[in-house]
């Protein structure tokens, strides 16, 4: 199970994040950099018990449009070979020692276990707490098209792609995991699958000034989805 460490971290995840998000294609801040503050999110676990997996959801007000972003990071204690580009930044960790943060969608093991959720083999754990899960991350898959019925189990050839809305991961024998970068609220009730979808993960966040929203995280196609719509 996910354990969280009370402890420091040098620099800070959001400190890491001020710098980088801004090199986003999904990027909707000003030319002034990123202020972000922390508005939600959970873990995952990783079954061999060696990378942590973390679903950050932070808001930047620092340009005319604030926006609430999804960053999926792993991190390792050791770098990833080849993945010199996916490299968020390191940090030196109070127990751990130097840690290497990763954006998530290219590491191996993050997509695995993000897979894992939408089919309901994996359970979203708290954020701030060891051995507690988040059951207000709900997802669903349709039993036709479950994942287990298609090949996404190679996630480490997935092509990753990023757009002005979000992530597309695109799996070498088929389907697409889209990860929404850019969170917006859902009408209020449980959430649906959108049009070609056969899986979804969606969850809360607090909207700026700390009212509680919720929306979708990821959603998965069997193929091509649609293309976003602009905004």
């Amino acid at each position: 199970m996910a354990v969280v460490h009370r402890t420091a971290l040098v620099p800070s995840k959001l400190e890491l994040l001020t710098s980088w998000l801004p090199s986003r294609p999904w990027y909707r801040g000003g030319a002034g950099g990123a202020e972000l503050a922390k508005a939600g999110g959970f873990r995952l676990d990783d079954p061999q018990g060696e990378v942590g997996i973390e679903f950050i959801a932070v808001t930047d007000v620092g340009g005319p449009h604030p926006a609430t972003y999804l960053v999926p990071l792993s991190y390792r204690g050791a770098p990833l070979d080849g993945m010199e580009h996916a490299l968020v930044g390191t940090m030196e960790h109070g127990v751990l020692g130097r840690r290497w943060a990763y954006d998530g969608c290219h590491d191996p093991v993050l997509v695995a276990e993000l897979l894992a959720l939408v089919e309901g083999r994996a359970q979203a754990q708290d954020q701030n707490t060891s051995d507690t899960p988040d059951r207000e991350v709900t997802r669903s898959c349709t039993g036709a098209g479950s994942i287990s019925t298609v090949p996404f189990t190679d996630t480490t050839d997935a092509t990753v792609t990023d757009d002005a809305e979000g992530t597309a991961l695109a799996f070498p024998h088929g389907g697409v995991l889209r990860l929404h970068r850019i969170l917006r609220p859902a009408p209020d009730g449980p959430a649906s699958l959108p049009q070609g979808a056969i899986g979804q993960v969606s969850g809360p966040w607090r909207a700026q000034g700390g009212t509680p929203v919720r929306g979708l995280f990821a959603v998965l196609y069997p193929g091509a989805p649609p293309a976003p719509s602009a905004v």
